[in-house]
Formats: C-alpha cells, sequence, structure tokens
C-alpha cells in the first residue's frame, strides 16, 4: 500500500524545496495578547480576535455556564434535536444586531459561504466571484453548478461589459466585505449600482468586516450605506465575536430557504450550545464598548505610520486591522516570520496558493488590547528585519 502514496512524499518534498511546505505548531494561551508557540513566548499578531473577546472573563463564563446547563456537544443536527435554546437566543440576537428580521446558525463561516451559495445558486444561473474571495465562497461559486465567472474589484468595467452579455436565469455578485489578504474592502456602492441595473443579487461574506466597521459595528456594508441594498449577508463568529460558526441574516423568506436548502447545515451537527453562550456575551460587548472598535482604528492607522517612518510600505489599498506586507518570495516571508517569533512577535507568512505566486507576504493582524508601545515595537523590528533582505 505504501507504494501507492509514494507520490505525497514527492508532493512534499517539491512543497518543501518551493518554500511552501507548512508545519503544524502547538499553540496556547500565555498571558492577555501573548502565546506560547511551541514554547517560545510571542505577542499575537496573527489571530483574527480583533477585539480581544476570545478570552474575555465574561465571555469564558458565559460558556463554563453552559456546559453546566446543557453539556458540552449539541448532539445532532439542528433539524433533528441539535438546536437548543441557546441557538435560538443566539439567531435573535444575531437578527436585531444586524437589523433583519430572521437569522440561520451554520458550524462554520466556511460552512456558511459554501452552503449559502450552492443553495441559491444552480445551474441556469451565474456566479460573479470576485478575484480575491475567501476559498470557501471560490468553492461554493464553483460547487453551485452555475456559470461561474471571475472579476476583480479594481475593474468594474470588466464586471459591467459581462453583465451587459449575460443571459442567465438569475445572477449573483459575490465578495467580501474586507479581503482577508490584502486588507482592502469592496467597492459596495458600485456593485449595489451595478447589481440594481443589472438584476442581479449581491452575497456578501462580513467576516473580517463584523466587529470591526461601521457605527454599530456591523460591517462594510453599515460604513458604507448599503446594508438594505444587500439581500444576503454572511458573518462569522470566529474572529471578532471570539468563538465559533457562521451565520446568515436577511429576509426572512430567505432564512426560512437556507434552512430547508443549504446542506452544510442540515447534515452538520450544531453548534456546541456553550460556543452559542459565549457569542451571545460577545455580542452584547461588542455594542456595549464600542471604544474597543475605536482603539482598534487607531491602533491600525498608528501602525501603518510607524511602518512607513521605518521604511516599510504596507500594501497600498489596506484598511483596519489587516495589514499586509509584500515579499515577493516565500521563502523570505517564512524567514521574516521566524526571526520575529524568536524576537516575541507571532506573525502570519501567508504563501501560495493562498495568494498568487511572487506576491508572499506577511500578514499583520492587530487587536483592539495590544498596548501601544508593543504594536510600536513590532513596527520598528519589521523595520530593521526587512531593510536587511532589501539588502541580501
Amino acid at each position: 500500500m505504501s507504494d501507492l502514496f509514494q507520490w505525497l512524499s514527492d508532493e512534499l518534498q517539491q512543497l518543501s524545496q518551493e518554500g511552501l511546505l507548512r508545519s503544524r505548531r502547538e499553540i496556547a494561551p500565555h498571558t492577555p495578547g501573548r502565546l506560547l508557540v511551541d514554547g517560545v513566548e510571542a505577542w499575537d499578531f496573527a489571530s483574527n480576535d480583533y477585539l480581544c473577546l476570545a478570552n474575555d472573563s465574561r465571555v469564558v463564563a458565559a460558556a463554563q455556564n453552559a456546559i453546566v446547563s446543557h453539556g458540552v456537544g449539541a448532539k445532532a443536527s439542528p433539524l433533528v434535536s441539535g438546536r437548543t435554546d441557546l441557538h435560538a437566543r443566539l439567531e435573535q440576537r444575531l437578527a436585531r444586531f444586524e437589523g433583519t428580521p430572521a437569522a440561520i446558525l451554520f458550524p462554520t463561516g466556511m460552512a456558511a459561504n459554501l452552503g449559502t451559495v450552492v443553495a441559491l445558486a444552480g445551474p441556469e444561473d451565474v456566479v460573479y466571484c470576485d478575484r480575491w474571495n475567501h476559498a470557501s465562497l471560490v468553492d461554493g461559486c464553483r460547487l453551485s453548478g452555475a456559470k461561474f465567472r471571475v472579476y476583480r474589484h479594481d475593474d468594474l468595467a470588466g464586471l459591467k461589459r459581462s453583465l451587459q452579455q449575460e443571459t442567465a436565469r438569475r445572477k449573483f455578485l459575490v465578495t467580501d466585505s474586507l479581503f482577508s489578504m490584502d486588507g482592502d474592502v469592496a467597492p459596495l456602492p458600485e456593485l449595489c449600482e451595478l447589481a440594481d441595473h443589472f438584476g442581479a443579487a449581491i452575497i456578501l461574506d462580513e467576516a473580517h468586516g463584523t466587529g470591526v466597521f461601521g457605527q454599530r459595528g456591523r460591517g462594510v456594508a453599515e460604513l458604507l450605506g448599503v446594508e438594505e441594498r444587500i439581500p444576503v449577508r454572511i458573518g462569522t463568529l470566529s474572529k471578532s465575536i471570539g468563538a465559533l460558526g457562521g451565520f446568515v441574516v436577511g429576509s426572512q423568506v430567505l432564512i426560512d430557504f437556507l434552512w430547508n436548502k443549504a446542506r452544510t447545515q442540515i447534515y452538520s451537527t450544531a453548534l456546541p450550545p456553550a460556543l452559542c453562550a459565549a457569542a451571545i456575551a460577545a455580542l452584547e460587548i461588542l455594542q456595549a464598548e464600542p471604544q474597543r472598535r475605536e482603539r482598534l482604528q487607531a491602533r491600525a492607522d498608528s501602525f501603518r505610520k510607524a511602518l512607513i517612518d521605518h521604511g516599510v510600505t504596507p500594501l497600498a489599498g489596506s484598511i483596519g486591522p489587516i495589514v499586509p506586507l509584500v515579499l515577493n518570495e516565500p521563502r523570505i516571508a517564512v524567514q521574516v516570520a521566524e526571526q520575529l517569533l524568536q524576537r516575541g512577535f507571532l506573525v502570519g507568512a501567508i504563501r501560495p496558493p493562498t495568494v498568487p505566486r511572487g506576491t508572499s507576504r506577511l500578514r499583520v493582524t492587530l487587536h483592539s488590547e495590544t498596548p501601544d508601545e508593543v504594536v510600536t515595537n513590532l513596527a520598528k523590528t519589521l523595520g530593521e528585519l526587512v531593510s536587511i533582505h532589501q539588502k541580501k
């Protein structure tokens, strides 16, 4: 049997030679804002816990109390017996938070994206997928069986030309709100204009926008004033909300349809009730403490300025807590990330296939509660390390 899979070893060797081999690390919480990475202590500049709610004592207490009352697992899919009172409360809380009639939960953000697109689009339809969308949206578009069209949000003229020629039964524009590898936002007002003109529906993933943007923290659609023009809004509970799971908000008829048709929801065990309780608590904190969001944006602005002062230019167009630094070659990105870890900073090294070849990068993610002096020190350290590699 081992000979049948020799090609696996060959593929792994090839990945290693190209600087693309991924290894597994052990990460453990240490002190607020800090982690133990294979035993090395480091500040967290890699996770998506933007508002630092995953370890908030109130969120943890809510989860602990729910474990006592509801046990650990949900035991079944939501349609069988897995939907508890905590699931119902969380869906109601999400709908109120997002200002929509209804909401539906999914086991993960990926399941929400995949299940929603596949449920809504079919072989007689067309899906327009942004070139830089998350893999879960791309996979959903492909698996739907609809005609698959790729566009770039910096070339909406091309998207318009394609829409003008399209004769499909239904048209969907599928996009992230904040693109996770470039840190820029989708041109939602312009996309809404195109959708209105050509009779298309927008499916928007606010995974990295929820809790970060908008007056109430509802995301990029709120920030740009187009929430009511976007019929399908998807979010995640695993980033700013600090828990786990995905959700969709919208009209009651949309949510009822997904309840009956979204296979990733129908055929998955429901979220653990304790995570629902944690998410409810986190949503309450998110709304009651807008200063977390304000601090996050202030740190993002000051960090970008400090990088430039130290001779490092972030990727143009990035805003908010995701700060990409393109280093081109995967080996360089990995080397700088390892050197940062040795100096006490955990930063993600992003390589193909997550990003195109020749654009490997460091992806710095900022958090609302990280001390200012730590953020400043990271900018200085990046300036030193990037300068060394530029001289080689």
